[in-house]
């Protein structure tokens, strides 16, 4: 039943928000998967994109879902985009290719994808953000956490960590986001995470938000531009 409200609530969303996300200018696109099959992917590029202005590159992973094709363009569409949009980033949205970003396929997948993009599209390697919500907020600590070597940031919302050792966690500034109300994921355990990480000494924060259930992602978009702020800062420093 979750999985049905997600997908139903991002379309719904999508239907009724402003014209300028909507026309996100987003190409469809699709990629070999090593060892067999494909995904599918969505890539905005800003208008002014060439090598001699490296851009950042924002690998948005959707929520769970009963999935239509190109899933992931509509949730970068809803919550990304809006968020984001004033870095004027590179942006791509894959499908998640399994039920779970943490698979290995999905896994080999993705950082296909994000590798290609990185040769192909002149990307700031210094300035390479990874987000995501729910299921995608659990594949972002899974990334940060195998792949720091490639992502420079981390923005989870409303996820759980999963299996991941917190001694692997934030090696990168992470910007946490989750809500109080949420049903799904527990706020509690989201929290008691963030406060272990900042013990740590890593360059985390936490913004508890008020008044939203889970399946309320387009009140995120605030929250996510505050965090993209933050992100840009430590990426300065």
């Amino acid at each position: 039943m979750t999985r049905r409200l997600d997908a139903a609530l991002i379309v719904c969303a999508l239907l009724t928000a402003p014209a300028a996300i909507e026309a996100a200018d987003f190409r469809q696109m699709r990629i070999a998967v090593p060892g067999g099959g494909e995904m599918l992917y969505a890539i905005s590029l800003p208008k002014d994109v060439s090598p001699s202005s490296p851009r950042p590159l924002v690998l948005a992973l959707h929520s769970g879902g009963e999935r239509m094709r190109y899933y992931g363009e509509a949730y970068a569409k809803l919550l990304v985009v809006p968020a984001l949009e004033g870095w004027r980033p590179i942006i791509i949205a894959p499908d998640c290719p399994t039920q779970s970003w943490a698979d290995p396929l999905a896994e080999r997948a993705v950082m296909a994808l994000v590798e290609q993009v990185m040769r192909e599209y002149p990307v700031d390697a210094r300035r390479v953000l990874i987000t995501g919500f729910s299921l995608g907020g659990r594949g972002t600590w899974f990334f940060a956490s195998h792949h720091p070597e490639i992502f420079t940031a981390a923005i989870p919302m409303a996820a759980s960590v999963g299996n991941e050792a917190v001694e692997t966690l934030a090696t990168m500034p992470t910007y946490i986001i989750h809500s109080r109300e949420d049903q799904v994921v527990a706020f509690r355990p989201a929290e008691q995470n963030a406060r272990a990480l900042e013990k740590l000494g890593r360059k985390v924060k936490f913004e508890a938000l008020d008044g939203l259930g889970h399946f309320q992602m387009a009140g995120y978009v605030d929250a996510l531009a505050r965090a993209g702020r933050w992100v840009a800062e430590a990426w300065q420093r």
